[in-house]
């Protein structure tokens, strides 16, 4: 199942429940419900239902992100880093492959907004 918005000439577009299905080699689809009257929010929520989600009203006020941890290509270039004993080959002394390094480490923080702060260092 899913959610199709169909142009409906000069008025609102249509939008429809539908599924689809095949017969033979050619592929149908079922309209089950016409959903143009109901509110843009009730749609994007049944759109996340059907895509596998959950829906939780009002969750921008109810939650908070305390943590967000690394992942994919972040994981993946932290693992390598220490791997290579990075930290280690940086030193405690500020030099400029260190300020390189937190300029580059500054862009991958999660939840982050560009720049780079002092003492906040890959491996916290």
């Amino acid at each position: 199942m899913f959610i199709d918005v169909v142009p409906n000439g000069r008025s609102a577009p249509a939008v429809l429940l539908r599924e689809s299905f095949r017969e033979g080699r050619k592929v149908h689809k079922r309209t089950i419900a016409n959903l143009s009257q109901m509110p843009p929010e009730l749609i994007d929520g049944l759109r996340a239902l059907l895509a596998g989600g959950a829906v939780v009203g009002g969750a921008d006020q109810a939650l908070e992100i305390r943590r967000s941890l690394p992942h994919g290509h972040v994981a993946a270039a932290l693992g390598m880093m220490r791997k290579l004993e990075l930290p280690r080959l940086l030193g405690r002394r500020a030099s400029r492959e260190r300020n390189l390094a937190l300029a580059v480490n500054g862009g991958s923080k999660p939840g982050r907004r560009g720049g780079v702060k002092a003492g906040h260092w890959i491996v916290t």
